[in-house]
């Protein structure tokens, strides 16, 4: 039988049963719908923490910190030996005190850190507003403050652009190494908010870490971010400065593992998915039954005249196919338009309330692809059994059957 002809009487059930024959379609539809957005939410969620992490010099980077026992500290020696492993091409240390700032007249307990301008690049810090230390504007930030989201919310602001641009002031907490006393320092100068950092756990405000360094002595670091060459460079690195008793994390590790537990949400939401389309197929099992018992004599007359069992197994599961393929792409239209819609709705409920746009819903292309072709693929399956019957009767007993 040519493809033309196969072609032709596959698509014959458009104008016999149009209506069965498109709720079939929709029923599969449904299904499908069902796999796409409940998965779609899986690939949002995932794109929602990922790009909450800049990628490049941050996923060549590692996050180094003070054991707990403070056996070693991180210092201006330990630092200059970082820099001499092999492969190490650059290091960004954090100071932090504990300080009181002053705002707007109101006053309150901070976290004061000082950092260089690479530390941001490194440590995956952006700026939702305004912006963050620059390299090559030493100068310009050396009476710049950074703010994190969580500061915000002490003094009860609920609009960034409201303090970019306004002046604060802060007084240390140091504790004497010698005689274990706290001493308050007042820093002099007025800083004025540059940029309110994406950090929303932590209430911090950062200032260039020489301008902390020419009012204190910094007697060791927090935090140190150690960028490598290469990403193969980051387990020998990481080994090495295990060895000489701190705590190391690695971001690229952090982002694989978040991945692998997404990747499981997101065949557990496929399988709720997969109930669904089940029973869509079931119904287009059901479907394809139908139809068969209403051609067999349709049946009898084409093996009379020629058609061979083979040409009858081929008619039916092209029709199936038809079927399941349209069922995908009509499934693939409600889902990603019901994913949109939402997305819509958060999108504009949140701009009303003052947060951050999100797209919970998201639809690769590779995946919807993949869900047209597995569409097909379900059809095809439905369409075996039925195809076989067909096949299998005999021309004389499918003409005498009514």
């Amino acid at each position: 039988m040519r493809f033309q002809d196969v072609a032709k009487l596959s698509t014959r059930m458009f104008k016999t049963n149009p209506a069965r024959t498109w709720l079939t379609i929709l029923g599969m539809g449904v299904g499908t719908a069902a796999v796409v957005t409940l998965v779609g939410l899986g690939f949002g969620l995932q794109g929602i923490l990922l790009e909450q992490i800049i990628l490049g010099d941050t996923l060549l980077s590692l996050n180094v910190r003070n054991p707990g026992s403070r056996v070693v500290t991180l210092t201006d020696e330990q630092l200059a030996a970082f820099r001499a492993i092999p492969n190490v091409v650059d290091i960004a240390p954090l100071a932090s005190f504990s300080a009181l700032i002053t705002f707007n007249d109101v006053s309150g307990n901070i976290t004061l850190q000082g950092v260089g301008p690479n530390y941001f690049r490194y440590a995956g810090v952006t700026a939702e507003e305004g912006d963050v230390f620059k390299e090559g504007g030493e100068s310009e930030d050396r009476n710049k403050v950074i703010f994190s989201k969580a500061t915000l919310k002490l003094f009860q602001v609920d609009d960034p652009k409201s303090v970019i641009g306004k002046s604060v002031r802060f007084r240390l907490f140091v504790k004497n190494p010698e005689t274990g006393e706290t001493q308050e320092v007042s820093i002099s100068k007025e800083f004025i908010v540059k940029g309110i950092s994406n950090d929303a756990a932590m209430i911090t405000a950062t200032i260039p870490l020489e301008e902390l360094q020419a009012n204190i002595k910094v007697p060791f670091y927090e935090r140190a971010q150690v960028k490598v060459t290469r990403t193969d460079d980051l387990v020998p690195v990481q080994d090495e400065i295990v060895k000489r008793g701190f705590v190391v994390t690695t971001l690229s590790k952090t982002v694989e593992q978040a991945n692998k537990i997404f990747q499981g949400i997101q065949g557990v939401l496929a399988v709720f998915g997969g109930i669904a389309l089940v029973v869509s197929a079931i119904g287009m099992f059901n479907t394809m039954t139908v139809t068969l018992l209403e051609r067999t004599g349709e049946i009898g007359v084409m093996r009379t005249i020629g058609a061979s069992p083979g040409d009858i197994r081929t008619l039916f599961i092209s029709e199936a196919v038809v079927v399941g393929f349209l069922g995908g792409l009509v499934g693939m239209g409600i889902g990603v338009g019901m994913g949109l819609i939402l997305n819509l709705a958060m999108n504009v409920a949140a701009a009303s309330f003052g947060g951050a746009s999100v797209q919970l819903f998201r639809f690769p292309l590779p995946f919807l692809g993949f869900i047209t072709l597995f569409s097909a693929v379900v059809g095809l399956l439905t369409g075996v059994f039925p195809a076989r019957r067909a096949a299998a009767l005999s021309p004389l007993d499918a003409i005498r059957y009514k």
